[in-house]
């Protein structure tokens, strides 16, 4: 039996879904009972947990062959890095105490860095929590999501603009969250001894012009880049209803990723994903 969090999200849904197709029993793990409706109707167990419930996710995470886990974001947390520390505290207590014989983490390009990185460095924390409490772990460090993208969708079809706080003309590593869902699935299948990291990175690297141009083939018209300041990052996000501590932390996550310091730390396995930007677009455009 194979348990996996976030089974609601773009990763976790992806991952549940590989290992049932490998007629694999699963256990989805959610916080809101509701939300496993769909996971029940396919005859999949749901557990209704949080990450912090040691107690019950240890029971959860007895007797797994293995168990995916993310940590997710919190936008209106006032102490993000701590907000989220929390949550790896709770899952390493229930690997620890169930002795779930292997993990996949899903983190980050950039996780090995110690400072600098703004909102990645959730990722760097959630790692050095985590693995000590693992009989074994496989450590997923993906590129930025194409996902991420979806955002842009709006004003891409009311205006012809694709905004960006990515340095437009400058390529970096890129991934789908489908590529990122399948690798982990494949690693929770063939389980590596000890810890293992992989570098999870897309066909090819992507700039934010790339991914216009995606955008000009789906919808047959021009769809120009324009890079905003960074100095707006975090007046933006606030008024979405981001905490002024998350908001600064997407800034400098994008300061850092601009510089080149988020970049690939070389010292594992690098894999390269099958989906494409247009694979990536076409879908957000369907939505």
């Amino acid at each position: 039996m194979f348990v996996v969090a976030g089974a609601t999200g773009n990763t976790g849904q992806v991952v549940a879904e590989s290992l049932l197709a490998q007629d694999k029993r699963v256990t989805v793990l959610v916080r809101d009972a509701s939300k496993g409706d769909r996971w029940r109707a396919r005859g999949t167990t749901v557990a209704v947990s949080s990450l912090e419930d040691v107690e019950a996710l240890t029971a959860v995470l007895s007797g797994a062959e293995g168990a995916y886990f993310l940590i997710p974001p919190n936008n209106r947390a006032s102490d993000y890095l701590a907000d989220r520390a929390r949550l790896a505290d709770g899952i390493a207590n229930a690997v620890a105490k169930s002795g779930v014989a292997h993990v996949v983490l899903l983190s980050s390009i950039g996780a090995d860095r110690t400072d600098g990185t703004g909102l990645l460095m959730a990722s760097h924390n959630a790692e050095a929590i985590i693995r000590p409490a693992a009989k074994n772990i496989t450590i997923l460090r993906a590129a930025y999501f194409l996902e991420n993208w979806g955002a842009s969708v709006r004003g891409v079809r009311e205006t012809g603009v694709l905004y960006t706080f990515l340095t437009p003309q400058r390529r970096i590593p890129m991934v789908s969250a489908i590529d990122i869902g399948r690798v982990a699935a494949a690693s929770l299948l063939n389980p590596k001894q000890g810890t293992h990291t992989l570098e999870l990175s897309g066909p090819q690297e992507y700039d934010p012009e790339d991914i216009a141009q995606a955008f000009e083939a789906e919808l047959g018209r021009p769809v120009a880049v324009q890079a905003r300041p960074l100095e707006s990052v975090q007046p933006m996000f606030a008024g979405f209803g981001f905490s002024a501590d998350v908001a600064r932390l997407y800034r400098d996550m994008y300061e850092a990723v601009n510089s080149g310091l988020v970049a690939w730390e070389g010292n594992g396995e690098s894999r390269r994903g099958i989906v494409t930007r247009r694979d990536v677009v076409k879908r957000l455009l369907e939505r």
